[in-house]
């Protein structure tokens, strides 16, 4: 399962209201360490995507949601589960990095 782009009119219905945990990726095109984070992220999304969705917010074209959850730096990854907060991660790291904080998360 390949991630989901997600914006300000979509995020409560695609996030806050999904039955599975949703990770959501604040970043924007001019940011250096989230494209190096991309490709991993689709990564994880193909190996854990039965567990969990993983979504894209694009802070440039959605600034709302972004201010909302206090997203100071980007990238920013901030794992939603009940439509609560379960927990976040500020910048770029490697793929196993990533995967195993979001596996103790879930």
């Amino acid at each position: 399962m390949a991630t989901k782009a997600v914006g300000d009119n979509d995020f409560a219905t695609e996030v806050l209201a999904s039955s599975k945990p949703v990770l959501v990726d604040f970043w924007a095109e001019w940011c250096g360490p989230c494209k190096m984070i991309g490709p991993s992220l689709e990564e994880i999304s193909e190996e854990l995507g039965e567990q969990v969705t993983i979504a894209k917010l694009n802070i440039d074209d959605h600034p709302d949601t972004p201010g909302k959850y206090g997203v100071r730096g980007i990238p920013t990854m901030i794992l939603f589960k009940d439509g609560q907060i379960v927990d976040t991660k500020v910048g770029a790291a490697p793929k196993a990095a990533i995967k195993g904080w979001l596996e103790s998360a879930l």
